[in-house]
């Protein structure tokens, strides 16, 4: 099958010599006005080491285009536009437009990219692509315009069947979202609708970069499966119920994204920012996360049970709203957990800016130049900047402020596991800065000052050997009934 001059001619003739067959499809009797699906055409197409070009026009589908365990294949689009027949007019499995690859049978190279898909008309909403492929995958320039809404499978999945495979989901952008199953035609067959992108069984590297999604019913970005890894680069995630990027692997990386949630449905119940989980080595830096219309439970960062390390760097937190809502809460069986350079404004009815939640782990928990602001308030109880229940935590050179909202009495830190220190911070709240139910606790060469006019330090009776040196404890400590307490060269004004 020859090249024809028009394929050559067009802006992806930069790929014309990785291919045998580079075809025009609409020389090949494909419409390009939408009128008539192409689908057909397609299934004729089909071969290997060929590169089919959608020049210019609409292009309907009715039905999926399946092509697996090929060695070299592209489809490519010039201001091609995708139309999906509805959820009653679609033919056969109504899951997918391009079937490109299985789990079991993956193409080994795949190019995909410069595709609007119109999803516009009621009741459409369709997997665009869902590609398995072993040795490299690119996938650039998708973007689905109007909200899916005819509760099939979400617009993309994506994996790298091979450890040493590659791939690139580049600007695959779906920023109108998803609707909750029940408000679709196929209410009652699926669990919540669908999911914005998925990666799921990934074992090779896949890079999603500026890429944007809207709001999704069952997560954004899902890509927590596999044991490869996963770099999230930029992008815009927004108002998805379960989180908004949900990221495993090992040595996965989340990089410089912005995650909004600014909008809730009334079926939304959790609309997390970013969670980590099922991997090692896993971080997070330069992320912005805004949540200014939470739910319960909506955590900014949550790093879960089944995340054995991971660091927060550079990051900037925003939490506001009239629920009680926490900012990084680390769950009991998480592993290592270093924050670095990352600040938290907290301005919610009340929760914890960072949950260190109680647990067994041995693993540390490592906290340096955080900073935690904010006027929340106590609802919930939930009352204090951070909330330490782990043995083996350390904060080093943290800034915390807990003034509290209209008069609510708020704690910087509240401890009660073992061996913490605290070193060269400032802990400022309108109740107690420090409050000490541990054992082994050291706080040295830090300000603690109550704006409240009650003392810097709260020890109970549960608090065993906590030791404060040479630091400036203004109007001092109020001792319940602590045992073993240690003071050196502290100041008291």
């Amino acid at each position: 099958m020859a090249a024809t001059a028009s394929a050559s001619a067009s802006p992806y003739g930069q790929y014309d010599d990785e291919y045998e067959n580079v075809v025009d499809i609409t020389d090949a009797g494909a419409d390009n006005t939408g009128q008539e699906s192409i689908t057909p055409i397609l299934e004729t197409l089909r071969a290997d080491d060929t590169l089919l070009v959608f020049p210019e026009g609409r292009y309907y589908m009715d039905e999926q285009f399946r092509f697996t365990g090929f060695e070299n294949v592209g489809l490519v689009g010039e201001n091609a536009t995708l139309v999906p027949a509805n959820f009653h007019e679609f033919d056969g499995p109504q899951y997918r437009l391009f079937r490109l690859g299985v789990s079991y049978n993956p193409g080994r190279t795949l190019r995909f990219g410069g595709f609007d898909v119109d999803q516009t008309a009621p009741e459409t909403g369709i997997r665009t692509i869902e590609a398995y492929v072993s040795d490299r995958l690119e996938v650039r320039d998708i973007t689905v315009r109007g909200q899916h809404d005819s509760g099939t499978w979400g617009p993309g999945l994506f994996n790298i069947t091979d450890p040493d495979g590659v791939g690139i989901v580049e600007r695959f952008r779906a920023p109108d979202g998803g609707a909750w199953i029940d408000n679709t035609p196929n209410a009652g067959n699926r669990w919540r609708g669908p999911i914005g992108i998925e990666a799921n069984q990934n074992r090779g590297t896949l890079e999603f970069r500026r890429c944007a999604l809207g709001g999704f019913p069952n997560n954004g970005l899902y890509a927590a499966g596999g044991d490869g890894t996963v770099v999230v680069h930029g992008g815009l995630y927004k108002n998805s119920n379960g989180a908004n990027v949900r990221v495993g692997g090992q040595d996965s990386e989340i990089r410089w994204p912005t995650v909004v949630v600014d909008e809730t449905r009334p079926e939304d119940r959790s609309q997390r920012g970013i969670r980590v989980e099922s991997g090692r080595n896993i971080e997070i830096y330069g992320a912005a996360v805004e949540n200014t219309s939470p739910k319960p439970t909506s955590h900014a960062i949550s790093l879960m049970n089944s995340c054995e390390s991971a660091r927060v760097e550079n990051t900037r937190i925003q939490l506001s709203g009239s629920d009680v809502n926490h900012g990084i809460v680390i769950s009991p069986d998480c592993g290592e957990a270093v924050i670095v350079d990352t600040s938290i404004n907290h301005e919610t009815a009340g929760g914890y800016p960072l949950w260190i939640r109680d647990s067994d782990r041995p693993d540390r928990v490592l906290a340096e130049h955080l900073t935690i602001s904010g006027r929340a308030g106590d609802g919930g109880g939930f009352r204090d900047g951070v909330r330490c229940e782990r043995d083996n935590c350390r904060f080093s050179h943290v800034d915390i402020d807990q003034p509290g909202r209209d008069g609510v009495e708020r704690n910087a830190i509240v401890n009660t596991g073992s061996d913490l220190t605290v070193y060269r911070s400032e802990l400022r709240a309108s109740q107690y800065p420090y409050v000490d139910l541990g054992s082994d606790a050291l706080v040295r060469d830090s300000v603690l000052e109550s704006s409240g006019g009650d003392e810097a330090v709260c020890l109970y009776p549960a608090a065993e050997n906590p030791a404060f040196k040479k630091n400036r404890l203004v109007d001092g400590i109020r001792n319940l009934g602590a045992s073993g307490v240690t003071t050196w060269e502290n100041s008291y004004q």
